[in-house]
């Protein structure tokens, strides 16, 4: 059995439990948290410029496919849920959380929703599990809402706007909607044939029917043009 298999890792000639370079880093935020004047000053608020910007430079190493880099930035990420964890430790009016409360949040919604893993249910392939992800979740709203919900709910519509039109088509159709429910909305929803805003949304729904995501199909459109107007630079200047 390897070490990554039976949850131990090897540094310097010793095998050591997965994560303990975890704990030393929860150390390290909780002493900057008190020692650093500028740690020390930083909240949720003050910290979403730099959550955005590592959660894109992580992007961009993805695409890049550049492990090295990726390796980096997936650090500045976890910083930043470190940091976001131990404002929140803070508090004092009692709705605090640790980083141990984000761990276990996690783990126990992992387990609950892969019971093809951690219960008896059975599974014919990824599709399925990917519907029953959908249901856990809807019953989940459900339970914490009291009442009716939403497929949409939870829906973060501050994000990028192709990439909320694609998320809500997938949750739509994963609700069950029929999927010419994308097609341009019609005067009632303060849209008319031909509004472009309309023609972007089924473009995505189109780039979706066909197996692609949108997002990264526009990003990788937008390096292409990059590449040809720096190459035309090139020329330009006689370069």
């Amino acid at each position: 059995m390897s070490p990554v298999e039976d949850g131990t890792r090897r540094s310097a000639g010793a095998l050591e439990p997965a994560g303990t370079a975890l704990l030393d880093l929860v150390a390290i935020m909780d002493r900057l948290r008190t020692e650093c004047p500028w740690d020390a000053r930083q909240t949720h608020e003050s910290l979403v410029p730099y959550l955005l910007e590592e959660t894109y430079e992580t992007l961009e190493a993805i695409e890049r496919r550049d492990l090295a880099e990726l390796r980096g930035e997936l650090g500045d990420v976890l910083l930043q849920v470190l940091f976001h964890a131990r404002i929140a430790a803070e508090r004092t009016d009692g709705t605090g959380f640790t980083i141990d409360d984000v761990a276990r949040d996690i783990a126990d919604k992992l387990v609950r929703r892969h019971p093809h893993v951690f219960a008896d249910v059975t599974v014919t392939g990824a599709d399925e599990v990917k519907r029953n992800w959908e249901t856990i979740k809807a019953e989940e709203r459900a339970a914490a809402g009291g009442g009716p919900s939403s497929a949409l709910d939870g829906v973060p519509m501050g994000q990028p706007a192709l990439s909320l039109a694609a998320q809500l088509q997938r949750r739509a159709l994963s609700a069950g909607a029929p999927p010419e429910l994308a097609d341009a909305p019609g005067a009632d929803d303060g849209a008319s044939d031909g509004d472009i805003g309309a023609e972007l949304f089924v473009m995505v729904a189109k780039a979706r029917a066909a197996g692609v995501d949108p997002e990264l199909e526009l990003r990788r459109a937008a390096r292409a043009f990059r590449d040809r107007f720096q190459a035309w630079e090139r020329t330009s200047s006689g370069a």
